[in-house]
């Protein structure tokens, strides 16, 4: 029995075990619950006198702040730990972290008993094998990443496609000129995800619609994730061929694009979490929804698996059914529509609509 086990009565582990039943879903048939991405509530735990738990959460270069997923990854933490007033440890990479580097920070983490450990970004996965291998009796967890197979590493993923397929839908039906946009950062696995989900909606709720596609650096670029500039250039260009609603999908280049459709006054569409509640207020009314990737719900669940005992190694896929992935509503632009996603969600949680993962030649 671990110390955050003792924190809590036995009585109380069968509650947790409904959150485990949930995420569990997401690897078969997915529940229909919470379509726009608003996560069904596991029952809270009582906070239990004893030892403090210890929680560590590590991000890549850029650390926590900009609403993307290492914010999102902190919510969850920070609301399992107030569950029974634990201790968050935050730890940021840096921009020349070598592996070695990265493997000599979670080692530390480790050896000061941090449980469980939290890393955001692929980049962590190799020196996290390492060090699972060292400290086996450390849960950890990698968000965006499922290649580290090794006991107590849980991987963190998300069904994007199924999210992105909804906000595509969005700007199909919204758009007025049959054309939209998707904007990415480099083109790999992940992002393409994005694309296949945001065509494959766009032309579900309208097969006629055009979607123009334009990566801001190709796979062959280096290092940088993003490059605001150049999509705020993209966005312009794609406005001026004719789009009036652009999904601009990564954290920073998405700011841009947003900011380029208040200049044209036309949509964006935000990603990660609800743009229109982080953005300035003077560029709100150019959000149409955001796509909404809900790395607390994830990291929120999987903290109190880890604290009751039941947590399970191996790869967790957060789709729409458990809330894991879906649409904004804020500011009431697509309220009008709002009952047509819901069913695309419905139907997609369902299994009747596959969502695919990789755009179409």
């Amino acid at each position: 029995m671990t110390p955050w086990q003792r924190r809590f009565p036995l009585a109380l582990i069968a509650c947790s075990l409904l959150a485990l039943a949930a995420i569990t879903a997401t690897k078969g048939t997915q529940s229909t619950q919470a379509p726009t991405g608003q996560a069904s509530t596991p029952p809270a735990l009582a906070s239990v006198p004893g030892l403090v738990p210890r929680i560590a959460i590590a991000y890549d270069v850029g650390g926590r702040g900009n609403a993307g997923v290492n914010e999102l990854a902190w919510e969850g933490v920070k609301r399992a730990a107030g569950e029974f007033d634990a201790e968050i440890k935050e730890i940021t990479a840096g921009p020349d972290d070598t592996d070695a580097d990265r493997e000599e920070r979670l080692t530390k983490l480790a050896e000061d008993h941090y449980y469980p450990i939290f890393a955001i970004g692929s980049a962590w996965a190799g020196p996290l094998e390492k060090v699972s291998a060292k400290y086996p009796g450390t849960w950890f967890g990698i968000v965006d990443d499922g290649t580290v197979n090794a006991p107590k590493v849980i991987g963190i993923q998300f069904n994007e496609e199924q999210g992105s397929f909804l906000v595509g839908a969005a700007a199909a039906l919204t758009s007025k000129t049959g054309n939209v946009g998707f904007i990415g950062s480099i083109q790999s696995p992940l992002l393409e995800k994005f694309e296949a989900g945001f065509t494959a909606g766009a032309r579900a709720a309208d097969p006629d619609v055009q979607v123009q596609v334009k990566y801001v650096l190709r796979p062959a670029a280096s290092a940088a994730a993003s490059d605001p500039a150049k999509a705020r250039t993209a966005a312009l260009g794609m406005y001026d061929a004719g789009a009036d609603v652009i999904f601009g999908a990564d954290a920073d280049s998405g700011d841009e694009v947003i900011q380029a459709a208040h200049d044209r006054g036309l949509w964006a569409i935000g990603v990660d979490s609800d743009q229109y509640l982080m953005a300035d207020a003077s560029v709100r009314d150019a959000i149409l929804t955001s796509m909404l990737k809900r790395a607390d719900v994830a990291t929120y669940m999987i903290t109190m698996e880890v604290a009751n005992g039941v947590a399970k190694d191996g790869n967790n896929v957060f789709g729409v059914g458990v809330g894991g992935v879906g649409y904004s509503t804020s500011g009431g632009f697509v309220d009008p529509i709002k009952a047509q996603l819901d069913d695309f969600a419905a139907k997609i949680g369902s299994g009747e609509i596959l969502v695919p993962t990789k755009p179409k030649p």
